[in-house]
């Protein structure tokens, strides 16, 4: 039986951490005692147990001491494992379970959800229209004419939000089906503590008996072979049971280096796409949902309207940093009662504003490049030497070298790993033929004022 010093912690958490996350990763704990300022308990899985102590563990400890009492370490075992009561020395860790396996949704639960990415809250726009529309069919359930869908798109622009709302719809559903959503670190990290304690089946018997598989950044297990070798038979056996599958990713699948082929090949085998970066309407949008909501948290305080409009102009890279750039101006006008005008806005934004001037990136140039000569970044980066890609890759370099920071050396290796005196050639071929090429010059041009825009 719990005692109340138990249950006291269990709710100090609850209360800290959201009924969420407490369902996910506390409820499932048990209680085996408190010795010697040592804290046993046990877990359903080693990967729970190992989760909670490194993520609350620390916050668990500090709840579960009094003055009287001292907790100094939280002793964690896995259910169902030979384990000796609470003795007054360290207890000696459990083995790894050899029962067998418990069911999935209990042995490996998916990563909390964040309740404020739903569908309702996701400002929609060009930019991202069709990425919602395809994450809107996808949550509703039923036959989906593609799968898998892959998602990508850089830093902010709401791909781990669209994941989030499908999860979201998904589980609200009067019959939820099975849906485990988690990111690829942790797919690996889960795999490997599987191959560890040699409990493979039961990793393979969970991620193949779910009804709908969520991956957050794919391109984190490029380049580690075990992982991607089991990632592609948990990937076909989903889909020969018709069951979906959801990706995402900062790049195209193609564009991820490391990734096996064959991988690559599957993923494409649904529907790919791109969320682009937003448009002046979509910052406003955002910043004007965003706006009402902190209105409603602070009567009485309202952003002017040429405030949104200034923000949605200079700040442009990052979804995250605009959001995070109006919560500060309502929390400085909360705290020292100030009207959120352009001239505070300057003021209270000053570090955010230097930090978010138009910054152009080499990645983004390559992108931008092989897109308007319709070739594809790999081949950009990659050794073929015929015209078409030779072309393009000579014009980045030449932009790279005038729209960035970077030295010879940083864009050399970034196009592939070449060396710097392929750059200074390419620069100065693309000179040479803006003065004779005026089909060139002007490509060079637009492409310059599409970068810097």
């Amino acid at each position: 039986m719990e005692t109340d010093v138990w249950c006291t912690v269990k709710s100090g958490l609850q209360e800290a951490i959201g009924d969420s996350a407490f369902k996910t990763w506390i409820a499932p704990l048990e209680y085996r005692g408190c010795d010697n300022g040592v804290l046993y308990l046990s877990a359903p899985s080693s990967f729970i147990g190992n989760w909670v102590s490194q993520h609350y563990g620390e916050r668990l400890r500090r709840l579960a001491s009094s003055p009287d009492h001292a907790v100094s370490r939280i002793d964690f075992s896995v259910s169902g494992a030979r384990q000796q009561q609470a003795p007054a020395r360290e207890a000696p860790r459990a083995p790894a379970p050899r029962h067998a396996p418990e069911p999935a949704q209990a042995d490996l639960p998916s990563s909390p959800l964040d309740s404020r990415l739903t569908f309702d809250s996701f400002v929609v726009g060009k930019p991202n229209e069709l990425a919602h529309a395809a994450a809107r069919r996808v949550a509703e359930g039923g036959p989906v004419t593609f799968n898998p869908l892959f998602l990508y798109g850089g830093v902010g622009l709401g791909k781990t939000h669209l994941m989030h709302a499908i999860a979201h719809e998904i589980q609200s559903a009067d019959k939820a089906p099975r849906v485990l959503y988690l990111s690829a670190e942790q797919f690996m990290y889960r795999f490997v503590q599987a191959l560890r304690f040699k409990n493979t089946h039961s990793f393979k018997e969970l991620f193949r008996s779910v009804d709908v598989l969520m991956v957050d950044d794919v391109q984190f297990i490029a380049g580690k072979e075990s992982t991607q070798e089991e990632f592609f038979h948990t990937f076909n056996a989903l889909v020969d049971q018709n069951k979906q599958i959801v990706i995402s990713a900062d790049c195209a699948p193609g564009e991820i280096s490391g990734l096996e082929e064959r991988i690559k090949s599957r993923l494409q085998s649904g529907l790919v796409v791109d969320l682009h970066p937003t448009d002046y309407e979509l910052r406003l949008g955002i910043l004007q949902a965003k706006s009402e909501h902190q209105a409603r948290l602070n009567p009485g305080i309202e952003a002017d309207a040429r405030v949104l409009e200034f923000l949605a102009h200079r700040i442009s890279s990052n979804v995250r940093v605009l959001e995070g750039a109006l919560t500060r101006l309502y929390a400085f006008a909360s705290l020292v009662g100030r009207p959120i005008n352009l001239d505070m806005a300057q003021e209270c934004l000053a570090d955010v504003l230097r930090a978010s001037e138009r910054k152009v990136t080499v990645e983004e140039i390559i992108r931008k490049v092989a897109d308007h000569y319709n070739v594809r970044m790999a081949e950009l980066l990659g050794p073929r030497r015929a015209r078409a890609v030779s072309r393009p890759r000579q014009v980045a370099m030449f932009l790279s070298k005038n729209l960035t920071t970077k030295s010879l050396p940083e864009i050399g290796r970034r196009f592939g790993g070449r060396d710097h005196t392929t750059v200074i050639h390419a620069v100065k071929k693309i000179e040479e033929l803006r003065a004779v090429d005026s089909q060139i010059s002007e490509e060079v041009e637009l492409l310059r004022r599409m970068l810097e825009a």
